[in-house]
């Protein structure tokens, strides 16, 4: 059984007709299969919560997702309009920026969040304290330049925020689809069919209780007719054994006076 949308090829069918064989009706077999159906039963119950659990926290993802693009775009709107005041108060200083230039003054940390078991990655912005200082619109539109620096700043928080939200969406979706095939599978081949070997066994052990008892009881009853018949021959021999010597009136002992 393959949980996976994968395309893959289907088991040979000597395989499956192995997994799919009924076990030999044991008591063994019998405790055995009841341990996997309560295994079952339990795994079923845990992928159920885990799969209510990502389901639930994909909804809060959602919102959060749609808040950030909401501010992700006024955040790119506001930094465009802090652009054009660059622009007009201190000309074109694009040269002069990207020669400015020397390392990064923001750094992305990832750490790695557990939910319900699933692995998802944090991106955090960190920001350089070793950031080399920056001159530009030193002679003139200081201030607008400092804005925009500000508002793309908050612009590339946005974006490492939303880059969070997405891909810890993409993750919990796979999460959610394979632990529901997985449930399905349990829900509607596995647990059935190990619920299926349960009552097998439970029910050729049951007739093979009721073949014993049945040989047991005809042991019986041909033993008490054995004996009845033996018990039988010997009145027969006693009586023929009685009438012969009161016919017969065989040698009486001799009387002494």
């Amino acid at each position: 059984l393959c949980l996976k949308d994968c395309g893959c090829a289907p088991l040979p069918t000597a395989t499956a007709n192995m997994s799919s064989a009924r076990p030999f009706p044991t008591r063994q077999n019998l405790q055995i299969m009841k341990l996997k159906l309560v295994g079952a039963k339990k795994g079923h119950s845990l992928l159920k919560k885990k799969a209510d659990a990502l389901t639930m926290r994909l909804r809060a993802l959602l919102t959060t997702i749609l808040k950030a693009k909401e501010a992700m775009g006024k955040a790119f709107k506001d930094g465009n309009f802090a652009m054009a005041e660059v622009k007009y108060a201190a000309g074109d200083i694009k040269s002069a920026i990207i020669e400015s230039v020397g390392t990064a003054q923001k750094r992305v940390e990832t750490r790695v969040d557990n939910i319900a078991g699933v692995k998802v990655p944090v991106f955090k912005a960190v920001d350089m304290a070793d950031a080399p200082v920056d001159y530009t619109g030193l002679a003139r539109g200081g201030q607008q330049v400092t804005k925009a620096r500000q508002t793309f700043s908050a612009c590339v928080d946005t974006l490492i925020q939303l880059a969070t939200l997405q891909t810890s969406f993409l993750i919990l979706d796979e999460a959610i689809k394979v632990t529901s095939r997985r449930v399905n599978a349990l829900d509607t081949v596995v647990i059935p069919r190990i619920a299926g070997f349960v009552d097998y066994i439970v029910s050729e052990l049951d007739e093979l209780e009721r073949e014993e008892f049945f040989r047991l009881k005809r042991s019986q009853d041909k033993k008490k007719k054995d004996l009845q018949l033996a018990e039988a021959e010997r009145l027969k021999e006693i009586a023929a054994d009685d009438a012969g010597s009161l016919i017969g009136g065989g040698d009486d002992p001799d009387v002494i006076y």
